[in-house]
């Protein structure tokens, strides 16, 4: 009984072993450190296809799309409000787990000066309400999620030089009220603004804040953010190509001059536009 036992055993490790190379995969951050609002991506290799990965980061869940053979990545963001430190990642494929970190570095933001007429700060009644119910349409917006559109990296809708950059801490008539969460793009007035990648129109209507604001999907819970525009180029519901005339540039909403507000949204969170731009998607 000892002898089959003994012939057998070698046999069983063997098949243990192979099972855990087929089911095992490597994780890696890039970059591994960002400042508050940079992206970044999660790259899995060694993957079977037949799994579908969910990444876990700082209390949201991000999708995978396939970046070729036994490779998938995911599109994160380090939250504008996460304090400095670092961070676990948790990825999830089948039963199989594996763990990342993501160091998020301190940064002390630029801070800009703005005089405002008083109508333009202090709201009535009226404009409160409104404001709330646009808060509420576009907090629906970043929760949902569509297949990947986007067509390679993203690019600026605008060849111009960036007047105020993302993440300044902005003191309106002397009283400090929030965080540019994009950038500000010169630009002239009917000057026309382009699609940062392929996608679909989602919203292309006027706020208070924003005047006219287009948003696109690009798929997989991300998001460009177009505020300020003179008048638009496309509808909701249409797809666009990246590069594609979408709007033109104004001065509508909350503005002092003509110029593009440029956003980037990850599901919720607010992402620097600039570094965006730099993922190798």
């Amino acid at each position: 009984m000892m002898r089959v036992i003994v012939l057998f055993l070698p046999l069983l490790l063997l098949c243990a072993g192979t099972a855990t190379l087929a089911d095992a995969f490597r994780v890696t951050t890039e970059p591994q450190t960002v400042y508050p609002g940079d992206p970044f991506l999660i790259r899995i290799t060694e993957l079977s296809s037949a799994h579908h990965p969910v990444a876990s980061f700082a209390g949201r869940k991000f999708m995978f799309v396939t970046c070729g053979d036994d490779c998938a990545i995911a599109v994160c963001a380090a939250d504008l409000a996460l304090k400095p430190g670092k961070y676990r990642i948790m990825v999830t494929a089948g039963k199989r787990k594996r763990r990342a970190t993501i160091t998020v570095r301190r940064h002390e933001p630029a801070v800009a000066r703005i005089t405002l007429p008083p109508d333009k700060v202090t709201l009535s009644p009226d404009d409160m309400q409104r404001v709330e119910r646009e808060e509420n349409l576009l907090k629906a917006i970043w929760i949902e999620h569509a297949e990947k559109m986007w067509d390679g990296s993203f690019l600026l809708p605008l060849q111009n030089e960036v007047s105020t950059q993302f993440g300044v801490k902005r003191v309106i008539n002397n009283k400090t009220v929030s965080f540019h969460r994009g950038i500000d793009i010169r630009g002239k007035e009917g000057e026309g603004v382009r699609a940062s990648n392929s996608g679909r129109v989602v919203l292309a209507e006027e706020l208070y804040f924003g005047g006219n604001t287009l948003v696109i999907s690009h798929g997989m819970g991300i998001f460009t953010v177009y505020m300020h525009l003179d008048s638009f180029g496309t509808n909701k519901g249409k797809d666009v190509s990246k590069g594609e005339i979408i709007a033109f540039v104004g001065s509508t909403g909350r503005s002092t001059g003509p110029h593009l507000h440029f956003g980037v949204k990850v599901q919720d969170a607010s992402v620097n536009p600039v570094t965006f731009m730099e993922l190798k998607l």
